[in-house]
């Protein structure tokens, strides 16, 4: 398996899991309360194993699944990343979708595309690239509209337990990457220049063997 460079970063509250020549970012396991998830918020689910080992180059592979399987981008559908962390270390996908009947569809063309599917979600943290109203998060927005505009439920920023004033902008350098977390999707921010914030996943991670 070829080694990916470009990784998503975790913050500095958590601490990375090294597998073999990758370095995933430990995700917090749910709660041992009732925990929602996409399978929970949407009718069905399903999970499309891959090889895919970036987070970058999954996020491609997810939105062109969606596209040939003409789901719609910003409406019904949360489609996540997951950080399989096995004795095969990878990303996998999923889609929650509305209806079964729309699962059973995109099931079958997955499987016909050469695509191992199985229903349901993998885990409870996914990292959220589809999902309502993130065609609607560009530019510079306040923590209120991302929140109105968005299925995000909520906007933590690292360094304080407080949530942000309403008011707060935020730049979202088209890379919003909500997780769920105990049944909500939750967006890492962090502070940045002026008193706006800046979601804390970055858009183009610098190669750790970039020349510098």
């Amino acid at each position: 398996m070829a080694r990916s460079d470009s990784r998503f970063t975790a913050p500095p509250a958590q601490h990375d899991f090294e597998a073999g020549h990758m370095s995933f970012p430990v995700q917090s396991e749910p709660s041992g309360d009732s925990v929602a998830s996409p399978s929970d918020s949407y009718a069905d689910a399903l999970t499309v194993d891959t090889d895919v080992t970036d987070l970058l180059a999954a996020d491609h592979l997810l939105r062109t699944l969606a596209s040939e399987l003409v789901l719609p981008e910003d409406e019904d559908v949360i489609g996540c990343t997951h950080l399989m962390r096995d004795d095969r270390p990878r990303v996998v996908l999923s889609f929650a979708l509305p209806t079964r009947e729309a699962r059973d569809s995109a099931h079958e063309r997955l499987t016909a595309m050469g695509y191992e599917v199985t229903d349901g979600v993998p885990d409870e943290v996914g990292r959220a690239v589809l999902y309502p109203g993130v065609a609607s998060l560009t530019g510079t927005v306040t923590v209120a509209e991302l929140l109105s505009r968005s299925a995000i439920d909520r906007v933590t920023v690292l360094g304080t337990q407080e949530p942000p004033a309403p008011d707060t902008e935020l730049v979202t350098r088209e890379h919003v990457r909500p997780q769920w977390q105990n049944g909500e999707l939750v967006l890492a921010a962090m502070p940045a220049v002026g008193g706006r914030l800046v979601p804390f996943e970055v858009p183009d991670p610098t190669p750790c063997c970039a020349d510098h």
